[in-house]
């Protein structure tokens, strides 16, 4: 009797496992995806201290237009969920995303690798900060108190996001392409001389997220130049705002989400006025429709990510005696600046000789790779980087994870100026990165590029 029954009870096994399977396809996209979006509003609701120019003196005195925190989750066909948190904001540090991702750790199961966080860099931006803040902004009181309390609401507004997002999972389909868009000019060249080499990376990367009825659930959209066409005292997306307002006028009801590339060394010009403002989110609108209506690249397979801290090493710092020697000859910030190291010193003992930065990659089947680098990073950095792995299936982003200084190539450090060294007085850095800096680097991106690559 038992033998009888034993073909039958594997008949019934089989076919329960293929049920099952067919169940699971049928809840997602064709491509094995589930994708929900979310978008939370992070508009200060009274004055506050703005970031990212030195030069303003005052908290802000209105709000121009919202800005936001958005979230894309991603659910593969193998399970694992990965979020993109996108921000329309500037100077976000480490000190600000890594309670994200441990509370979206804790709460919804997403493991640091599969969570990234980009800011748009935008100087219309309020300014957020754990900890001392920077000599630039010289706050009160009262302004440090409100900072702290748009701080922690930004941190909470982002797991929010995150959460939001995880919650929308749905089937989905995912493609991948590009365009171009003259925004960008190397502003070295308008800044320090006209023969300096105009690097930039005028590359429109687009990430189509549509339902399995076609219909656009979300719109991420890359682009390498600094958000810096306006700075006056009204809060707002500056043009990165503008261009993602526009191409969610242009398709009502999905998301549009913005991910600043290597951009430290750009900037959009000319500029200063809400118009040129405006129209520089028309040209980026324009250039995701214009990938949006060509053949893009369905996106298949699992995401592999991968995230690692690697130590940049900064240049033989200064010794007391020479930093005292120094006092004589400096002036503002560069005052300020020695007067802080010799203040480390005397607490110390000793100046920072690194700084462990942010390295983060995903890589989506064959048809796309993610890489995601901390600090400004200049333009050099994603034109290598596109050369070595594939200018059509890889995009290269910057500010991700913690803005923390300028990350100059190798060229740019021997250049100097302010995006090679000068913006190191700002903080608590000995002085320049070491020469070396470029290629640990981009040996720690080659290591998680072979983590995360796919077996033949």
């Amino acid at each position: 009797m038992s033998r009888n029954r034993r073909p039958a009870f594997q008949f019934v096994v089989v076919l329960a496992a293929l049920l099952s399977g067919l169940a699971a396809a049928q809840t997602q996209g064709p491509g094995g995806w589930k994708a929900g979006v979310a978008k939370v509003a992070i508009t200060p609701v009274e004055p506050i201290w703005m970031a990212g120019f030195g030069f303003r003196n005052h908290p802000s005195e209105g709000v121009r237009e919202p800005i936001y925190i958005k979230a894309l989750a991603l659910q593969d066909n193998t399970g694992a969920t990965s979020v993109l948190v996108t921000a329309d904001m500037v100077d976000t540090s480490r000190a600000i995303w890594e309670p994200v991702a441990e509370r979206c750790e804790k709460q919804f199961g997403i493991p640091r690798a599969r969570i990234v966080f980009n800011e748009a860099h935008n100087h219309s931006a309020p300014l957020v900060r754990r900890g001392k803040i920077p000599s630039i902004y010289p706050l009160d009181s009262a302004q440090l108190a409100v900072v702290e309390r748009y701080t922690s609401g930004v941190i909470d507004k982002a797991v929010e996001a995150a959460g939001r997002a995880i919650q929308n999972l749905a089937p989905a389909t995912l493609a991948f392409g590009q365009g171009l868009a003259g925004i960008a000019v190397n502003r070295r060249r308008a800044s320090m001389k006209r023969s300096l080499p105009g690097v930039i990376d005028q590359d429109v990367p687009v990430l189509r997220v549509c339902n399995t009825g076609g219909g656009l659930v979300a719109i991420v959209v890359g682009y390498a130049c600094h958000a810096t066409a306006l700075s006056d005292y009204q809060v707002s997306g500056d043009w990165p705002g503008y261009a993602q307002a526009e191409v969610e006028k242009a398709h009502q009801g999905a998301v549009t989400m913005f991910v600043q590339g290597c951009g430290a060394d750009a900037n959009a010009l000319p500029r200063r006025t809400v118009e040129l403002a405006q129209n520089y989110g028309r040209i980026l609108a324009a250039a995701v429709d214009g990938v949006l209506q060509s053949k893009m690249t369905p996106l298949t397979g699992a995401i592999n990510a991968a995230f690692e801290r690697v130590d940049v090493p900064f240049r033989k710092a200064p010794s007391r005696e020479e930093l005292r020697k120094a006092l004589d000859n400096t002036t503002g910030f560069d005052r300020q600046h020695v007067e802080r190291l010799l203040r480390l010193l005397d607490r110390d003992g000793k100046l920072m000789d690194h700084y462990p930065y942010p390295v983060q990659v995903w890589q989506f089947g064959h048809a796309l790779k993610m890489i995601f680098l901390g600090g400004e990073v200049v333009s050099d950095y994603a034109l290598r980087l596109k050369a070595q792995y594939g200018w059509e299936t890889t995009w290269v982003a910057g500010y991700s994870n913690d803005i923390f200084a300028y990350i100059p190539s190798l060229r740019v450090l021997k250049e100097g100026g302010y995006e090679g060294g000068g913006a190191m007085n700002q903080e608590d850095y000995p002085g320049p990165f070491h020469p070396a800096i470029e290629e640990v680097i981009v040996d720690e991106v080659n290591a998680l590029v072979q983590r995360t690559g796919l077996k033949e």
